[in-house]
């Protein structure tokens, strides 16, 4: 299980597979999780990895989309927040529904771009470029 706060760094997309099936074990329905850090660095790899792990395997960035909804051991919310150019956008799909929904699991991608719309209880996760394969993983709950 994570440990919160922590820092785990990991040298390849093997290790952050076992860290995101690590981490989703430990989740519970109604948790609000955001994922920060620059582009390409594995957000998307991270939520795949963990939903894959417990066998949800039709798993896509919602970059387009901004949310796409998967079922198994909990319903899960998957947000990308890149394309979005303010809160207003955010509100208009529902996002007030979402956040209230203590059945599901809401993960966020770049929540940093509206950080005004983020539930103050949740859990981050920034994770850092240290080169082309390895990454830093700094989780926190708040």
């Amino acid at each position: 299980m994570v440990e919160f706060p922590s820092k785990v760094n990991v040298n390849n997309e093997d290790d952050t597979r076992r860290l995101a099936s690590e981490f989703i074990s430990g989740i519970k329905s109604g948790e609000k999780i955001i994922l920060n850090g620059e582009l390409g660095v594995g957000k998307t790899f991270f939520i795949k990895s963990a939903l894959n792990s417990i066998g949800i395997t039709d798993v896509n960035s919602p970059s387009f989309a901004i949310v796409n909804e998967y079922y198994g051991k909990f319903r899960f919310f998957h947000f990308d927040f890149f394309r979005l150019k303010n809160a207003a956008e955010l509100y208009n799909i529902g996002w007030q529904d979402y956040l209230n929904d203590d059945d599901a699991v809401l993960f966020v991608e770049w929540g940093s771009l509206i950080p005004q719309a983020l539930p103050k209880k949740r859990i981050e996760i920034i994770i850092k470029r240290k080169n082309d394969t390895s990454r830093e993983f700094n989780f926190a709950r708040y």
